[in-house]
């Protein structure tokens, strides 16, 4: 299999950033609905796991960006 080209990377990159964005607005969507605090909502954003996984690669391959290494 051969190495992913850089623009392959950066649309990765912006897939992860849209799938992030989507995820947090749902969390804080639903725990409106549940009528949660706002300090509890981004206590919850904050430590959830999902999150922190993307948030995890999106810098992994901003990283490999920065780096031109591939």
């Amino acid at each position: 299999m051969s190495e992913p080209s850089p623009e392959e990377l950066s649309t990765s990159l912006n897939e992860l950033y849209a799938y992030r964005d989507r995820l947090q607005k749902e969390v804080s969507t639903i725990s409106k609905k549940l009528r949660m605090p706002n300090p509890k909502v981004s206590s919850g954003l904050s430590s959830n796991e999902e999150l922190q996984r993307v948030d995890d690669i999106i810098l992994k391959l901003k990283s490999i960006l920065r780096k031109g290494r591939i």
